[in-house]
């Protein structure tokens, strides 16, 4: 096995915004980029310049993401989500304000006995993610 790597599809109400969620995600973190955007041409089954395919580094982990706006019977669910161990509570107080911007609240910060400072949120793209102070 070479690697396993988070794929996100941004479907329905977020087609379209794999590239401005990818660039607010990568804002976000430190040593985080965007390695490589290829995006759809005039004469394919997607919006032209929509995203076909990205790689982006979250604190050095690589994700994938893609626009599609083909119609699905899916989209993003808080079953799956990026956990995200912060290194004090500033960090974490940054991030959660900045994701939950938009998005909501599954779980708000708060003690919850396996861990001094957690949250569990859903951010404008609908992309689930779980902060907790290490």
């Amino acid at each position: 096995m070479k690697s396993i790597t988070t794929f996100l599809m941004f479907v329905g109400e977020q087609a379209g915004k794999a590239e401005e969620a990818i660039t607010f995600y990568t804002s976000l973190f430190r040593n985080s980029e965007i390695v490589s955007i290829q995006r759809y041409g005039a004469d394919e089954n997607e919006p032209e310049g929509s995203v076909k395919a990205a790689k982006f580094t979250l604190n050095g982990v690589e994700h994938m993401a893609i626009d599609s706006h083909v119609e699905h019977q899916f989209t993003f669910t808080p079953a799956i989500s990026l956990f995200v161990e912060c290194e004090s509570m500033e960090e974490l107080e940054e991030v959660h304000q900045a994701l939950t911007g938009q998005g909501s609240e599954l779980m708000p910060l708060n003690n919850y006995g396996f861990s001094k400072k957690f949250s569990w949120v859903s951010d404008r793209y609908g992309v689930s993610w779980q902060l907790n102070l290490a």
